[in-house]
């Protein structure tokens, strides 16, 4: 059947189309990510594998070779059923390093911008008859449906048509990766119409052709066994080479290599793609000999009829025909696109970039997304030039293996990647030019040259020399590329940069980076470091992105922060211009400071990547990992804190009891300069480094708990076996002990003063006794009111001396209070209040404040009088002397709680707070020396506490800064023998 030029332009477009609706689909958000990043579609995506000549030309190949022509399909599955061992180290990598490419991989391994341009030179070279084949399988379909136009002009459309996929699906976005989402479902879309076709022409051909699997069979053991008979056997050999070829091709291709680690899938997306993509191999692989049969059932299976194109001979259908059209062209254009947008971010960093490297523009993002632009347009373009000139003369098959083989020259560089720690750059670089140059003579000159094959077989190989070409340049040119590879790494110096790649890039190995200062101080200097290569504004989005990436500060400063905030640059930078690029400008403006000591191991971060890969670990290891793991639990869960610093002063330890005691916790602080630490601990640390002894004892450290009293010791590690040392430093809490301490210090005070107090008190009883015996004499020799009035008033005041001179013997012989209060009875608090007033105003001083007393009448209570009126006049005492000339004094009172409340409220400067704990112990006043003894509000405490009353303190004032109010609660007298609380620790 045929369709017109104009049919095929509108499947053309209609699939173009498509793709371009899926692309704004998902870039809206419109497609939910749960769909978008599910292992299904990215297994799918890597359908890319199966080219237009995949599709097609597998039904030529198995009327050629038989089954042979599965080997194009069981090397790919092959490689992605080793995927735990092969493939996951490469993800592992790609994903760490934002390595977008093959040659970024091999640039980053062996530390060489010129390793990265070789790889994309040759890989370039490689590739273009692999697209050439596309384009050539596309307008050869075309032409036999059409047979009205030119085939290379059929071609040149479909090119036009993959360049406007390509930008519209990889080159919106400056990042090579930016833009994967929708290139990832296009392609899974394009492999669905793949299947689609391939399962609908095996079920044509066996229910449409034949009736079935019994009339098959039939068929096979009767008309159709000459037919197969005619099919050649591959012999052992190059069975076993194509198998390689497609095996190194799934993860080498650069279209492969693309869609498998560009994107940054998850291990367990690439782990489920291990039978995902065999399985889709299989059911698009298992119709091509159903449809052979049925062609040649049909009598339409003969080369002149092209047996890569019996598809379109099994039925008239125009859908079917459309359909086996549509798949072709998603088969095509998708490896073109793929395979165009890796090598133009190739050619990008290793090819453009290393000859121009990116100087300061005004736009770098828009300068390297026109430079990819352009690149995309150039690979497709010479794609087509090299189909017109050289393609045309070639089939298929032949293109597909010179691609393939100039592939798996880079197949000995990618096992040394992964497997070889001890490959170094010149090895890397004489095999790759030995194997190619083989290559290159045997194959790719011959392609373009119409020149017969150079085949050099070596002594005791001369076997191959009756081989095919392929066979035998296929094995020469790798063994060659091995051999001199192996031999010049053994025999030359591997550098220490290409020693740490290789610890990075072994799927054995933990990453041992080394501990560096850097000459950037914050994170804000990267910027500022960054701007002169990168601009202002890319430098400010770089760094960024990378802090986010970190849920870093800005304004962090430790130098382990730091140095992972370099790597991550470097890597997202990787991303946006190659690593070789990268690593040239993090090299030269943000460089390590050249210290007098050796680098030494990065140990929190190699801490960090064990937790990560313990679960990884098997055997010795795996047993030597669990000591770590207790000796390091044992360090973090001590019950003393502890930190650990190297001998630069950079923090390396900061166990939980620590961070517990400080506040600060230790992943904050990890990493850090002990000069940058957090107030106090950087003074406090400096001074037990400084100290000449090995401990500091109970030093008073202010913390946001309070101030606690730490004891600081410290043990030196003495530096062995190449290793630096450093110091380590535990710090004990003594504040318990420290307050135990004092308490004992205070109450054998308090023991001393309570032995004077009872002397002095013996002292003054006996002038006070004979001061009572004269007032008393007083009144019996004179009448004079008065006389008699004074004498009363002395009288009173006596006993008021002889009561407190009880209470300090009270209190000196054992006790802080003197007993339970005696005399109790009703006491009208207005008048006990008015008494108090009576006696302070006695005083001379403090005459210009005003006294108010606002105590309601008929409040009463049960107590002592003379005692509670002493407790208020050592509150307005105090009132007085705390207040300013011409300020207000004020006694008030009210029932409350079910007792009395009694307060002296006062508008003076407060109580300072450092006093206010100790507010009412003995001897603790507020006046300047000389002018209080600190027993008033002891007494009041006292006192107040035999009524089984409390005492609270406010100061400040509510709504003040100053003021304080000092409130008595009595309970009320049917209450009086009730127990009470303790008061308050403020009282």
């Amino acid at each position: 059947m045929s369709i017109s030029l104009t049919g095929l332009l509108a499947l053309t477009a209609g699939y173009l189309g498509l793709m371009l609706l899926i692309a704004g689909v998902v870039e809206r958000g419109w497609l939910p990510a749960r769909v978008v990043h599910h292992p299904l579609v990215y297994g799918l995506s890597l359908g890319v594998y199966v080219n237009a000549w995949g599709l097609f030309g597998s039904v030529a190949l198995a009327a050629e070779i038989g089954y042979g022509y599965l080997a194009y399909f069981l090397g790919v599955a092959g490689a992605f059923l080793l995927a735990p061992v092969l493939l996951v180290p490469i993800l592992r990598l790609t994903r760490t390093y934002q390595l977008a490419s093959l040659a970024d991989l091999f640039a980053f391994r062996f530390r060489s911008r010129w390793v990265g341009t070789l790889v994309t030179v040759i890989t370039l070279l490689a590739v273009l008859p692999l697209l050439a084949q596309q384009v050539q399988v596309v307008g050869a379909i075309a032409y036999r449906l059409s047979g009205l136009a030119d085939p290379a002009w059929l071609a040149l459309a479909f090119c036009v048509l993959a360049a406007v996929m390509a930008l519209r699906l990889g080159a919106r976005h400056a990042h090579l990766n930016a833009d994967h989402d929708s290139l990832a479902v296009a392609v899974a879309t394009g492999s669905l119409l793949k299947l689609g076709a391939m399962l609908t022409l095996g079920g044509i051909a066996l229910y449409g052709v034949f009736t079935g699997p019994a009339d098959l069979q039939q068929w096979l053991e009767g008309p159709g066994q000459p037919l197969q008979a005619m099919a050649a056997r591959l012999p052992p050999g190059q069975w076993r080479t194509l198998l390689l070829l497609f095996f190194a091709a799934a993860f080498l291709a650069p279209h492969m290599f693309h869609m498998a680690f560009a994107r940054g899938p998850s291990r367990q997306a690439l782990l489920q793609a291990g039978w995902q993509l065999p399985l889709l191999l299989l059911l698009i692989a298992l119709p091509a000999p159903l449809i052979l049969w049925a062609a040649q059932a049909l009598g339409s299976a003969s080369p002149e009829a092209g047996l890569a194109y019996l598809a379109f001979t099994l039925s008239d259908t125009p859908g079917v025909i459309a359909l086996v059209f549509v798949a072709g062209l998603a088969a095509a254009a998708g490896t073109l696109v793929v395979t165009t947008l890796a090598l133009a971010g190739m050619a990008l960093n290793h090819l453009v970039l290393v000859a121009h490297p990116p100087a300061r523009q005004g736009n770098l993002y828009r300068w390297l997304l026109d430079l990819r632009r352009l690149l995309i347009i150039a690979v497709i373009l010479g794609g087509w030039i090299f189909y017109r000139l050289v393609g045309v003369h070639h089939d298929p098959t032949t293109l597909g293996l010179v691609a393939f083989i100039g592939i798996a020259q880079c197949l000995p560089g990618m096992l040394a990647v992964l497997y070889w720690p001890g490959a170094n750059r010149k090895g890397m670089v004489s095999g790759l030019l030995v194997g190619s140059g083989l290559w290159l003579g045997g194959l790719w000159l011959p392609l373009i040259a119409d020149l017969p094959p150079l085949v050099i077989v070596p002594p005791g190989l001369e076997l191959l020399a009756n081989e095919p070409a392929w066979y035998a340049v296929t094995l020469i040119s790798l063994a060659a590329n091995a051999l001199t590879f192996i031999g010049v790494s053994l025999v030359t110096r591997t550098s220490d940069g290409e020693r740490a790649a290789a610890e990075a890039c072994s799927i054995d190995a933990v990453i041992r980076p080394k501990r560096l200062p850097l000459s950037a101080r914050t994170a804000a200097d990267f910027k500022q470091h960054l701007s002169a290569a990168l601009g202002t504004d890319v430098a400010a989005r770089e760094v960024d992105h990378a802090l986010d990436d970190l849920a870093m500060s800005p304004q962090e400063s430790r130098p382990y922060a730091l140095r992972r905030l370099r790597g991550r640059v470097q890597a997202n930078l990787s991303g946006l211009m190659g690593p070789s690029v990268a690593r040239d400008i993090v090299d030269r403006f943000l460089p390590f400071q050249a210290g007098s000591q050796p680098a030494t191991e990065d140990v929190h971060y190699v801490e960090s990547l064990l937790e990560a890969y313990r679960s990884r670990l098997t055997g010795l290891a795996r047993e030597l990992d669990g000591l770590r793991r207790y000796h390091r639990r044992t360090l973090t869960q001590l019950p003393i804190g502890l930190c650990a610093f190297g001998d630069d002063g950079e923090l390396l330890m900061w166990n939980e009891a620590l961070a517990r005691l400080s506040g600060i916790a230790g992943d904050s602080v990890i990493g850090a300069r002990r000069e940058s630490l957090p107030a106090p601990w950087a003074e406090l640390l400096g001074r037990t480094f400084d100290h000449h002894d090995r401990f500091l004892y109970k030093q008073a450290v202010p913390l946001a708990a309070g101030t606690r009293y730490l004891t600081l010791h410290k043990a030196d590690l003495d530096a062995a076996d190449g290793e630096r040392g450093g110091t380590v430093v535990l710090i004990e809490d003594h504040s318990d002990m420290k307050w135990l301490e004092d308490e004992l210090v205070h109450a054998e005070r308090l023991a001393s003063i309570g032995r004077l107090a009872a002397g002095v008190a013996h002292e003054i009883g006996n002038p006070v006794t004979g001061i009572s015996s004269l007032v008393q004499n007083l009144r019996y020799d004179t009448d004079d009111p008065l006389v008699l009035e004074t004498a009363d008033q002395i009288q009173q005041l006596t006993e008021r001396i002889s009561r407190i001179v009880g209470s300090l013997v009270s209190f000196a012989h054992g006790g802080r209070h003197g007993g339970q209060a005696t005399g109790m009875a009703p006491c009208d608090v207005r008048e006990l209040a008015d008494e108090a007033l009576h006696l302070i105003q006695l005083a001379r001083s403090g005459e210009d404040i005003v006294y108010c007393n606002d105590c309601p009448a008929g409040l009463t209570v049960q107590g002592d009088a003379q005692r509670l009126v002493q407790v208020l006049v050592n509150l307005l005492g105090n009132a007085r002397d705390a207040s300013p000339p011409g300020a207000t004094v004020v006694v008030e009172a009210g029932a409350r709680d079910g007792g009395v409340y009694l307060a002296v409220v006062d508008t003076g400067g407060g109580i300072d707070p450092a006093i206010r704990d100790h507010l009412f112990e003995p001897f603790t006043t507020t006046k300047p020396p000389g002018e209080g003894t600190g027993l008033g509000l002891s007494l009041v405490y006292s006192i107040i506490r035999d009524h089984r009353g409390q005492v609270h303190v406010e100061s400040p004032l509510p709504d003040l800064d100053h003021g304080t109010r000092i409130a008595l609660w009595l309970p009320e007298p049917h209450q009086d023998g009730r127990d009470t609380d303790d008061p308050d620790s403020d009282r």
